[in-house]
């Protein structure tokens, strides 16, 4: 209780560089350990299996998304409902949090859990995957599928431990699990044999358990305030978790949209070696992107709680040096992908003809990603201000609204060479709008000041 009260009292007036920093860092630390699974599974397989293994698990990890929507919806609407209620000090919506988010991740896992195994066969004739590579992901999506009630738990749930503003405790849960996946993935894809494949996929389900049972304990034991009573369905507190949580539902999810636009193209326009390039690309940028999302992480308590006490300036001080330190972020994992490309390659075990065609698709495909920092920031900012619509529209306009035509018509033009140039353009069309709109809320709140003061 005490070391919750302490948090609460930094969020609301330690100096946000300092808040950056205790908060932040250790988000960072435990999503980028996140990010260690799918990258373990990719370059395990790359090396231990085949660069055709290493695709399928790649072409997969769009249908993972499905449930990273789910933990995302759920948790990240949670929290910034639990984050706005502790600068409120409203204790009776604190109380209800936890068992409202354990009823959707109950019903909303079982549903993605059937579709997933029955539907995922269809998808991978969608990107026009080559018949070895289908098999291969078939194989080894309907094993993860099977254990989405566990990351679905986890993910949400650590979600809203750092609402709290807990991220060491957040990000030690996260780190054990990716250690186990790490350990586990090349002893059971070689002691697996021709199921390789599906020794990969149980490495990540079980690292995922352990995570799940280690979290369901503290909310239902240790944790003060946010506690585990009962499995329960609130009306008000899910109307706003989920108006909340839809635009980082949207996110995630549309990102099957986007990658699948990339894969089908990437296949129609350049063969399956545009296809592994792809792979690779959609590998290291999620990669990059995670530390990003770390960082956003943090953010969300300090802005929730801060806009939930009414501290308008003080909001805008934090997200100024969020701003800044995540470019800086973003810069850190942007410069060594577009120096050492093929050295990355390599790594991935690429050869041949991927390796000579595809360092210069990936510089130009992985340009813009210093853009990410900023836009990331943004989004998260207006929904931990309670303006899913506007987080909503940004969503929208970067992962469909812009995104479908300029991939659908680049490749017309200008080839092959258009599904890689696609991506830089539209990172700087979002920029521009993802500014414009930061620009707008701050004036808005600065109105609400001036208003007081009269």
């Amino acid at each position: 209780m005490k070391q919750e009260q302490n948090v609460k009292q930094d969020l609301l007036t330690k100096k946000p560089f300092r808040l950056m920093l205790q908060l932040s860092v250790p988000a960072i630390i435990g999503m980028v350990v996140v990010g260690l699974y799918p990258l373990a599974d990719g370059i395990f397989a790359g090396n231990i299996i085949s660069q055709q293994a290493m695709t399928a698990i790649s072409v997969s990890t769009p249908l993972t998304l499905l449930n990273t929507g789910i933990s995302t919806l759920i948790g990240v609407g949670s929290a910034s409902v639990l984050s706005r209620a502790i600068g409120k000090n409203d204790k009776e919506t604190i109380s209800k949090i936890m068992d409202n988010l354990l009823f959707w991740i109950a019903l909303l896992s079982a549903i993605i859990t059937v579709l997933g195994i029955i539907f995922s066969p269809y998808y991978f004739d969608l990107v026009n995957a080559t018949e070895e590579i289908k098999g291969l992901a078939i194989r080894y999506i309907r094993v993860i599928f099977i254990g989405s009630i566990f990351v679905n738990f986890m993910q949400s749930a650590n979600m809203l431990m750092r609402g709290q503003g807990l991220m060491k405790k957040a990000m030690l849960i996260m780190g054990a699990g990716a250690l186990i996946n790490i350990i586990l993935d090349p002893i059971l894809m070689i002691a697996m044999g021709d199921r390789a494949i599906e020794g990969a996929a149980i490495a990540t389900i079980t690292a995922q358990f352990i995570q799940a049972v280690i979290t369901f304990v503290h909310f239902k034991s240790k944790s003060e305030t946010v506690k585990i009573k009962k499995v329960n369905y609130d009306k008000t507190i899910s109307k706003e978790v989920f108006s909340v949580g839809l635009s980082a539902m949207l996110m995630q999810v549309l990102s099957i949209v986007q990658q699948t636009l990339y894969y089908k193209q990437a296949f129609i326009y350049g063969s399956e070696i545009s296809g592994i390039v792809m792979a690779i690309c959609m590998k290291t940028q999620a990669f990059s992107f995670i530390p990003i999302w770390g960082m956003s992480q943090g953010l969300q308590p300090a802005v929730g709680t801060n806009y939930g006490a009414k501290q308008y300036l003080r909001v805008k001080e934090i997200m100024k040096t969020f701003l800044i330190s995540s470019t800086v972020l973003a810069a850190i994992f942007w410069l060594p992908s577009i120096i050492f490309t093929e050295k990355l390659f390599v790594l991935f075990g690429a050869k041949d003809e991927v390796l000579n065609q595809g360092i210069n698709y990936f510089r130009v495909f992985f340009s813009s990603f210093i853009s990410y920092g900023i836009v990331i920031m943004t989004v998260t900012y207006f929904q931990s201000i309670g303006d899913g619509k506007t987080a909503g529209l940004l969503v929208m306009l970067r992962q469909v609204i812009l995104f479908v035509p300029m991939i659908l018509l680049m490749p017309k033009f200008y080839g092959n060479m258009g599904i890689w140039y696609s991506q830089p353009l539209l990172d700087v069309l979002v920029l521009a709008i993802t500014v414009i709109n930061l620009s707008k809320s701050y004036k808005k709140d600065l109105i609400i000041i001036q208003e007081k003061r009269k």
